[in-house]
């Protein structure tokens, strides 16, 4: 839910403040300042909750711990690629793919009811995943209007 706020928040700040220096609203700027915002907030989680976050990675992937520090670092990357003119359409495809990637360590961790800051099994639980699953795809269509599509 907070990185849902942080998106819209972001995203009508930025439209403000779009219309106010540049006297006309670029829309698709706006949402990738918003995903860009979005991602470095989930970023800090990463780097935060490590150890929470950890329980979430699937049980056959090795070095689970790197893994959820690379896959901050990424979402760091993302921001800044989705703010750069020149990058901004193949990193929303790598986007896109990281977000479908990353989506079975969401639904492992509201299968087992797991809290990704602490570890322990009192989390949101299955149902959370009817706020998530579209949640993913609301930010998968956010990307691809944004930064992909022309």
């Amino acid at each position: 839910m907070k990185p849902l706020i942080v998106l819209i928040t972001t995203f009508l700040i930025s439209v403000v403040v779009l219309k106010i220096r540049a006297k006309q609203i670029d829309y698709r700027f706006a949402g990738r300042i918003a995903m860009a915002c979005m991602l470095l907030f989930t970023a800090i989680g990463h780097f935060v909750f490590t150890d929470g976050m950890v329980v979430m990675v699937p049980d056959f992937l090795p070095f689970k711990s790197k893994m959820v520090l690379i896959t901050g670092y990424l979402e760091v990357l993302f921001a800044l690629g989705l703010l750069l003119p020149k990058y901004k359409r193949l990193t929303g495809i790598l986007l896109i793919l990281f977000l479908f990637i990353v989506l079975p360590s969401n639904i492992k961790a509201a299968v087992q009811n797991l809290n990704y800051r602490t570890g322990a099994l009192d989390g949101p639980g299955v149902g959370y995943l009817w706020f998530r699953i579209p949640l993913q795809v609301l930010f998968v269509l956010w990307v691809y209007f944004s930064a992909i599509r022309k």
